[in-house]
């Protein structure tokens, strides 16, 4: 990494500091009457990828904006690389890399040159920005499209672009806003190997909002869910899928039957949870094959018309939509 001169940590030699890259203790930010972050406590290691998913208006973006200085919190602190995000703003700067939805390029001039100028912006010697940009072109899949002008470049190849310019200064931590939002198959798949790149051959803590729940379950060590202000969720893509049920029993009814469709199921024995979410009604279950039958003689009984029932395990889909109330695809639709 390189190293700069400037405040030191509050604590140096802290076991928090050199564990943990980002930390937020009730950490919130207010428009006006509306309470947009509502008291967001972190602690992601360093070395950590963390997903972090919410429904739009959630706080996602906001909690962004605050932890890479774009925006001071109304309450509440954090801390980013061991540096507070308000009282050491230029710290915190300086050992962050920043990779937004949508990349800020100047069509009119090269990759090389891009990387480059974003080389001199943090301070670099043209050899160290020599040795840089050759490091990121072995890492970040651009090719022999870094010396042609960007105007040329796809959806993919622009993101990619930013994504290197993001890494020339070799941040401590990395902020990526939905990284590949927009992007065909392949191109999210490369983006995808360049993150797991960055961080198991260079450690670094990477911070990932993604509206593509596969994203975050092939991606985050851990994943927090945001809803409201507040973190609803959090742990590990397994844990989180866990505390749902081995398995997923889904019944469809009319929105109206819900209710008494869930009020019926309280007598099965053997569901772990029953939730009513619109039209559907979540079961979480240890055994759904076994659950299937008395599920389906439950409703019938009760005079509730099925619709569909079907039995799948588990996913982050399913964790969103026990937390927030919604689908996450749902979302991203809106």
């Amino acid at each position: 990494m390189l190293s700069f001169e400037g405040t030191p940590r509050a604590d140096p030699d802290s076991v928090w500091y050199m564990t943990y890259a980002i930390t937020a203790n009730n950490l919130a930010r207010a428009f006006g009457d509306n309470l947009a972050v509502n008291g967001v406590d972190l602690a992601i290691k360093t070395g950590e990828i963390y997903g972090f998913l919410g429904p739009n208006g959630a706080g996602k973006s906001t909690t962004v904006r605050m932890l890479t200085t774009l925006l001071n919190p109304t309450s509440g602190s954090a801390t980013v690389a061991g540096y507070d995000i308000v009282a050491d703003t230029e710290n915190v700067r300086l050992r962050i890399g920043v990779a937004l939805q949508n990349a800020a390029l100047d069509l009119k001039q090269t990759g090389r040159e891009i990387l480059d100028m974003q080389g001199r912006l943090y301070g670099l010697t043209a050899t160290q920005r020599k040795m840089r940009i050759d490091h990121l072109l072995g890492l970040v899949d651009i090719g022999d499209a870094i010396d042609d002008m960007v105007s040329t470049y796809s959806g993919g190849m622009k993101r990619r672009l930013d994504l290197a310019a993001s890494l020339v200064h070799q941040p401590e931590v990395l902020f990526l806003d939905e990284p590949t939002t927009g992007l065909d198959p392949v191109s999210r798949a490369a983006v995808w190997a360049e993150v797991r790149k960055l961080n198991t051959e260079m450690g670094m803590t990477i911070f990932l909002t993604t509206q593509y729940l596969e994203e975050a379950d092939e991606l985050a060590d851990r994943v927090g869910i945001i809803a409201k202000g507040r973190i609803v969720a959090e742990g590990t893509p397994t844990e989180l899928k866990r505390s749902i049920g081995a398995d997923v029993i889904i019944a469809k009814v009319s929105t109206e039957d819900a209710a008494r469709a869930a009020q019926a199921l309280q007598t099965v024995p053997g569901l772990d949870h029953i939730e009513a979410k619109g039209d559907s009604i979540v079961i979480g279950v240890t055994n759904g094959g076994s659950a299937l039958s008395p599920v389906a003689v439950a409703l019938s009984s009760a005079g509730i018309t099925v619709n569909e029932l079907t039995m799948r395990t588990p996913t982050l889909d399913d964790v969103f939509l026990e937390t927030t109330g919604t689908r996450m695809q749902e979302e991203a639709t809106q």
